[in-house]
């Protein structure tokens, strides 16, 4: 069995071995990772052989850390890292370059409609009617967009949301709201096969999936680096979030909202931050909490767009793609069964 890893922000950790009798055996380490003294390979080989094949993640890595001599340096790669590798080559996980990925970039569609999209687009690809598929959002309103879970009245002012013509949506995902004006964030989607994140948590693979954009924001001048669980930052500030859904049809839904240019004052009336809760400080030191990569770069919005297609094309390939008839009709219904409803918005009042 072969599995790899790509430590985000570090290097390739890559095994190889093989499973005799319930227990690995054969175990190989490599990758382009540094490591000091070099028979500390060997005895990393040595301490994983002869472990259970059902040995989850935290007691690999701690075989690995007890096998080290005292002094051992790793960089570019951690004890962790090597049983998320191992992990994935026992589920048989894949990688990016396995895939053919589909760009869709436009037309614009209402908040509610994007809601839709990303679950069908999703479940599409589980099935296997869509190939793998990075979309990039474009949208003309604003919207207010609250994870699965939150409250609908704890984190919108809806009052102020209907005085200033934000539509408010509920997506699938958990994590935060995400304030979203026409042209003043970047916001984009992938659906994969959840192959591609198999042997990693959800906190490994938030990181996984977004280091080709950290990459892009790098080639920036952007000192852009992953937060956990979920935050794309620098030394100025957040520049954006991302939240998860993986589906039981076989795919993962993720998706990340960057700030562009944000109007800090109305995103604060607009979404309550807790501010029932902060003094009129706090408040006021909340709209500086987020650094607009307009700001940070002082490009366009498309020309930052161009370079995350550039850069994510070099590393995985990309295809044009666009949505089907029927995958927006699919939306559609799924517009005024779910998402438009109510029901839905309110599921947690």
């Amino acid at each position: 069995m072969h599995g790899e890893y790509k430590v985000p922000g570090g290097k390739l950790v890559v095994v190889d071995l093989d499973v005799v009798d319930g227990k690995l055996a054969g175990f190989r380490l490599s990758g382009d990772f540094f490591l000091e003294p070099d028979h500390a390979l060997e005895q990393i080989n040595s301490a994983v052989n002869g472990l259970p094949e059902d040995s989850d993640s935290a007691a690999l890595a701690a075989a690995v850390r007890g096998a080290l001599p005292e002094g051992a340096q790793l960089l570019g790669f951690s004890p962790e890292a090597v049983a998320v590798a191992i992990r994935r080559s026992l589920a048989r996980a894949t990688s990016w370059t396995d895939y053919d990925w589909q760009l869709v970039h436009g037309p614009e569609y209402p908040p509610v409609v994007q809601m839709a999209l990303d679950q069908v687009l999703a479940e599409e690809v589980g099935a296997g009617r869509r190939k793998p598929t990075l979309r990039i959002w474009e949208w003309n309103e604003p919207g207010v967009v609250i994870g699965s879970f939150q409250s609908l009245k704890n984190e919108v002012d809806l009052d102020n949301a209907d005085k200033y013509g934000f539509q408010v949506v509920r997506r699938i995902s958990g994590g935060g709201a995400m304030f979203m004006e026409a042209g003043s964030v970047i916001t984009y989607s992938i659906y994969a096969p959840t192959d591609l994140v198999q042997g990693m948590t959800f906190a490994d693979s938030y990181a996984y999936l977004d280091e080709w954009v950290i990459t892009a924001l790098k080639s920036l001048g952007i000192e852009a680096s992953y937060q956990p669980l979920n935050d794309i930052t620098s030394p100025s500030g957040k520049i954006g979030g991302a939240a998860q859904k993986r589906l039981g049809s076989g795919a993962v839904l993720h998706h990340v909202t960057m700030s562009y240019d944000m109007d800090r004052d109305r995103m604060v009336e607009v979404l309550r931050i807790g501010r029932e809760k902060m003094s009129d400080k706090g408040t006021k030191s909340a709209n500086k909490r987020v650094d607009p990569l307009r700001s940070q770069t002082g490009l366009e919005r498309s020309e930052i767009i161009e370079r995350m297609i550039g850069t994510f094309t070099g590393l995985y390939g990309l295809t044009p793609s666009e949505i089907t008839e029927d995958e927006l009709s699919k939306a559609e219904q799924l517009v005024a069964e779910k998402f438009g409803t109510a029901a839905w918005l309110q599921r947690v009042p």
